[in-house]
């Protein structure tokens, strides 16, 4: 009888929970669609956000010109400029710009200042039903993951993980940008010169899924919350900067133990961007990443154009896609927006709904 109260206790659990990740129709039922936001087109309005780190006026001056280049013009969230401490104004002042930005018809997509810390910190304060109604662009890395994820699991809508305003917008990076979030189109993305970012392959072989990651650190910060995607038969791929090598191994095994690794179809490590050997001994990040992901027998690699670095990849989260870790390449299967705003199918969630 114990254990048949226990089951039921957790079932009950997991059904509230449910309740409160996913959407809800008009019926008061669960969603199993996901949404695409509208393509970007010449002329469109994008909203500049600091949900994380301070901003600098100079910084702002910078992404106006490099977003004007696109041929898009820009607004600037209310309490773009504020500070609070390290943060750029306080948690409900930056959700606030969020749920503004997603609530005015004039912005056709959002972008993030920068990264730095503090997304972590409004995710309670964040309307996701607002932000389902209203599905946008929504681009940028590093601690922007922690919005990424929550919004493409809360509200059910693509999200895409690539530069942000202060990001270096050169030609590989404005490429994907334009191809992906102005065409439409569903690229293969491949590394542009494997002789300076070499592809190490982990184990080799192809798989298919939905595209979902980020941040290592901010992403493992993450875990036991209500605010994460379905892992199931995914396709992840993580990023870090400035970490000891222990740590990336620690973040790992974090992601082992809470049940995320041996549920994910196919592993991407993009780019660990100054990271050391720390204290003498040390492991390789690639003994690492073997000890982690070789058990899985999935296919995987290190080496792809994301993370810390100039040359980035517009990465379309929730997206379905198919990997070859031979080649390092990431194709697309479908396109990550849409000119009409229209829903798409999605496959059940963790919950089993």
């Amino acid at each position: 009888m114990t254990i048949k109260r226990r089951q039921f206790l957790t079932t009950c659990g997991l059904a509230t929970l449910a309740t409160q990740i996913l959407p809800l129709t008009a019926e008061g039922k669960l969603t199993n669609t996901i949404r695409k936001p509208l393509r970007l087109q010449v002329g469109d309005t994008i909203g500049l956000i600091a949900p994380a780190g301070i901003v600098d006026a100079k910084d702002i001056e910078t992404a106006q010109k490099s977003i004007s280049q696109l041929g898009l013009k820009v607004k600037l969230g209310k309490h773009i400029l504020d500070r609070y401490g390290y943060l750029a104004g306080k948690d409900a002042d930056r959700a606030q710009d969020v749920n503004l930005m997603f609530s005015d018809r004039s912005i056709k997509a959002i972008i993030a200042m920068r990264g730095g810390w503090g997304c972590n910190r409004i995710l309670p304060l964040l309307n996701y039903s607002l932000i389902r109604s209203h599905p946008k662009i929504l681009i940028g890395y590093s601690d922007i993951t922690t919005l990424l994820l929550a919004i493409n699991a809360r509200s059910q809508v693509i999200t895409f993980h690539g530069p942000v305003a202060t990001s270096t917008w050169n030609q590989f990076t404005v490429d994907y940008f334009r191809r992906i979030l102005f065409n439409g189109e569903a690229v293969t993305m491949q590394n542009l010169n494997l002789s300076e970012v070499r592809v190490e392959i982990i184990a080799p072989g192809k798989a298919r899924g939905k595209l979902v990651g980020g941040n290592l650190s901010v992403l493992s910060a993450m875990v036991g919350s209500p605010y994460l995607p379905s892992w199931n038969k995914s396709i992840l791929f993580v990023e870090e900067i400035g970490e000891d090598i222990y740590r990336v191994d620690r973040m790992l095994t974090q992601l082992k133990t809470a049940g995320i690794l041996n549920q994910v179809a196919g592993f991407i490590f993009g780019q660990c961007t100054n990271c050391s050997f720390g204290d003498e001994p040390s492991f390789t990040l690639m003994q690492v990443l073997q000890d982690h992901i070789l058990p899985l027998g999935i296919p995987a690699w290190y080496g792809s154009m994301i993370g810390h670095i100039k040359d980035k990849f517009t990465l379309p989260i929730g997206v379905e896609v198919e990997i070859d870790a031979e080649l390092g390449t990431i194709r697309m299967l479908e396109s990550a927006v849409s000119p009409f705003g229209e829903v798409k199918s999605q496959k059940p969630n963790n919950f089993g709904f």
